[in-house]
């Protein structure tokens, strides 16, 4: 009979759970292994038993006469006596005795059969399948313990799964063992041929390009038809297990980043859900199913792909070697920086596609890895996820995991994984957007083109339609504006609550500069009950002393942050901090800390721009004097910012041309050395800093010093170009920055002269100046060699 049996479909195995697989993958093992062992039985067993059936197999009557001449006379009296006279015989009967006689069966067949005597034996029947006829009794076989296992269903219905309990055999083992080790020696008593170094190298080159050419072609006939090649996805997968040890790494590498290509350019731009039970019944066309087909084989497939990557990655985090060893320990390194490069590609280039999530379960544990390669591609692979996101569905998944695993290892993270957050695009603008801003623009008709082109009833209609159309596009705004609100908000409380946790509980961790600068950028969006409590913790925080200079500035950044936004309604006086920042100017020089002015300029742009009104003039007027004095002992792109904000000083506060004049205004003598900007009179003293600028070496600065000492026209002749008043301070202390070793603006270049081009005028002018000499010299009376030496020295100058 025909095997009927049906092979299971592909989205029967897609539904099949991967323990239903595995215990499916093992019936079928242990069937195979008994089965082999039951045959190594029975063969062992008939080999006895064809060693015992050619010891007792029946010979014929003739040869039997011949063996037994050399017997006893009284056996064959006998025989003569019972045997029967031939004479007596008719000759039919006798040709049949001497048939029978002829066949061994006649003697040993057993009575007790129920088979006809005459039966056709057939032609090559063989001793073994005789002695298989012989009803022999079977030793009864203790029974076996059964594993019941998860059950498979079926059109059929649900079909129940055991596994008998494996006994070991020791002896059983022991034999197979043997036998196995003497089919390995007849094998290989062929010896394999010895290879030179050169033979084995172009032997690996012309491997690697058949690998090659096939991971190509492969690859090229996916991305041309993937509808109808998507089986193709599941081969060039299984080249990721390839097994020869001479190109197995590079073969490997090839097919993750092939691979990674491919579900980069084919993957659909919307998310593929799993289909209902009700959709799977209904019928539907032959392109709607071959669509459906190509979905579920591609989720499968990424599927798979993905846990190959995250084994990978895993076998090298464990330091754990395959069995087969076709790897070895240190090139799974490179695998595993493969596998991460890939992931984090697909997790910037597919947020919007399945098992999204669980990538960036995987890549932001990898964050905070020793490897310094591994941990910054999962920077950048964050951040530009976190850029790229316009809605924030993608960075809400991101910033949970960062705060789970922050909390999960009690705070002992590297303080990168939480700079990642100032690359958040959350802002107050893009939280405070009209719904006129975000709704797409439609352009409607107007009254004239109406009148022009349509009649009464059709600008009747068009009227209604078009009011419909904006309340729709309202509807529309709103409503993705409420949902980005609402991911935001969300985002920024998971943000708020991690740096909340290590302000209260590890106010020692080096995660704290992270913190603060964290705080200093999205203190405005937070909520107006927490400001008194915040405030009090980050004077707190200073005043321990145990924060670096940077720190601080980052706690004096935060507090006005906080001021600046919603706290403006708060009656809170921050002169703590004012006082703080103009007490520690001075600890800025042209050495490390030359990097900080770039903080230091932020907060004096929150601390008066936008808080003129909270200002006095005393203050203003000491700041104002500070920093010039602070200008004359930093690096240039310092002094151009600081000098910048001087100028906004100037324009902000009307009476800052005080300290242009050496005229003192009122009583006391200016004190630089008090720390107190309130109380040091700054208006008894003038801005001398300003006449020392006007000639520093950086053209910038001159131009920044002779606009202040003229009191910073907006107009004139002393104004600013525009390139340079437009730009706010932390802008041109980026922009003229030494980093790089440049000079900015750049120093024009002296260009040697051509030899061969100039050699004719120089010999002409040094005869010309040899000439002069000799005429100076005899015009010139020499009264003593101290003065002919003099004009010697004066005509060769």
């Amino acid at each position: 009979r025909k095997n009927t049996k049906r092979v299971p479909s592909f989205r029967k195995l897609l539904r099949t759970s991967k323990i239903k697989l595995d215990n499916k993958l093992k019936n079928k093992q242990y069937k195979q292994q008994s089965a082999a062992r039951k045959y190594r039985k029975e063969q062992k067993k008939l080999r006895e038993a064809v060693r015992d059936a050619i010891s007792r197999k029946p010979f014929p009557l003739e040869e039997s006469k011949k063996k037994q001449v050399g017997k006893s006379e009284k056996r064959e009296e006998e025989e003569e006596e019972d045997a029967l006279p031939l004479d007596m015989m008719d000759e039919d009967d006798l040709k049949l005795m001497e048939d029978l006689a002829q066949k061994a069966s006649f003697l040993t067949r057993d009575l007790s059969s129920n088979e006809p005597v005459h039966v056709k034996k057939r032609k090559h029947e063989s001793v073994i399948e005789k002695y298989e006829k012989v009803p022999r009794r079977m030793q009864t076989e203790p029974e076996k313990e059964l594993i019941h296992l998860l059950p498979i269903k079926d059109k059929g219905g649900i079909i129940p799964q055991t596994m008998e309990k494996p006994v070991l055999n020791v002896a059983q083992d022991e034999e197979e063992d043997t036998e196995e080790m003497e089919e390995a020696e007849d094998f290989n008593e062929e010896p394999l041929p010895v290879l030179t170094p050169e033979e084995m190298a172009a032997q690996r080159r012309q491997k690697l390009q058949e690998r090659k050419m096939h991971i190509a072609a492969l690859a090229s006939a996916i991305l041309a038809e993937p509808d109808n090649n998507i089986k193709k996805l599941k081969e060039l997968r299984a080249m990721l297990m390839e097994q020869d040890p001479n190109v197995a790494v590079i073969v490997r590498k090839l097919v993750m980043v092939s691979l990674m290509e491919i579900f980069k350019d084919i993957a659909p731009s919307y998310k593929i859900r799993p289909l209902t039970e009700a959709e799977k019944a209904t019928k539907v066309k032959k392109e709607t199913q071959k669509l459906r087909e190509f979905e579920e084989g591609l989720v499968s497939q990424y599927k798979f792909y993905l846990e190959n990557l995250e084994q990978t990655i895993k076998d090298w985090k464990q330091r754990k070697l395959k069995k087969s060893n076709v790897i070895s320990l240190k090139a799974y390194k490179g695998l595993a920086e493969i596998a991460v490069k890939c992931l984090c590609e697909l997790l910037v280039a597919l947020p919007h596609f399945n098992f999204h999530n669980n990538i960036i379960v995987l890549i932001v544990p990898l964050m905070n890895d020793t490897s310094k390669m591994i941990s910054e591609l999962c920077f950048e692979a964050v951040k530009k996820l976190f850029k790229q996101d316009k809605l924030g569905y993608a960075s809400l998944g991101v910033v949970k995991v960062i705060s789970g695993l922050v909390r999960g290892r009690n705070y002992d993270v590297r303080p990168e994984v939480l700079k990642v957050f100032l690359h958040l695009r959350i802002k107050e603008v893009e939280l405070q957007k009209d719904s006129e801003d975000i709704a797409p623009k439609k352009k409607f008709m107007t009254y004239k083109e109406k009148r022009k082109n349509l009649s009464r009833m059709q600008r009747k209609w068009k009227k209604a339609e078009e009011k419909l159309e904006r309340e729709l596009l309202e509807a529309e705004a709103s409503e993705s504006k409420e949902k980005k609100l609402k991911l935001h908000t969300e985002t920024l409380n998971i943000v708020f609550v991690t740096y909340f946790r290590i302000l209260k509980k590890a106010q020692k961790s080096p995660l704290l500069p992270a913190v603060l600068e964290g705080l200093a950028k999205f203190a405005h969006l937070i909520n107006v009950e927490f400001f008194d409590d915040l405030l009090i913790v980050l004077h707190s925080l200073i005043a321990s002393g145990g924060l670096s200079y940077r720190e601080s500035l980052h706690c004096v950044l935060s507090a006005f942050h906080i001021l600046s936004g919603q706290g403006d309604v708060l009656n809170i006086d921050p002169m703590k901090f004012y006082t703080h920042l103009y007490k520690t100017l001075f600890s800025l020089h042209a050495g490390g800390t030359n990097d900080d002015i770039g903080i230091v300029l932020q907060c004096l742009d929150v601390m008066f721009a936008k808080r003129r009104k909270q200002v006095s003039q005393q203050r203003a007027l000491a700041f104002l004097k500070r920093l010039s004095t602070l200008a004359l002992h930093v690096l240039p792109n310092s002094s151009v910012g600081i000098l910048a904000t001087n100028r906004v000083l100037m324009h902000t506060f009307p009476k800052m041309d005080l300290l242009l004049d050496n005229e003192s205004q009122g009583s006391g003598v200016y004190l630089p050395e008090l720390d107190e900007p309130e109380h040091c009179n700054a208006q008894n003293t003038a801005l001398w800093e300003l006449h020392l600028l006007q000639r520093h070496y950086h053209p910038t600065v001159q131009k920044f010093a002779a606009h202040l000492i003229v009191g910073a026209p907006t107009e004139g002749s002393g104004a600013l170009s525009l390139d340079l008043s437009q730009k706010p301070a932390t802008e041109l202390f980026e922009a003229y920055s030494m980093r790089g070793m440049t000079f900015n603006p750049p120093v024009a270049s002296v260009t040697p002269r051509r030899k061969d081009t100039f050699s004719q005028t120089d010999s002409f002018i040094d005869e010309e100046l040899n000439k002069q000499l000799q005429h100076r010299i005899s015009e010139t009376v020499v009264h003593n060699p101290l003065d002919f030496a003099k004009h010697l020295k004066e005509s060769s100058l």
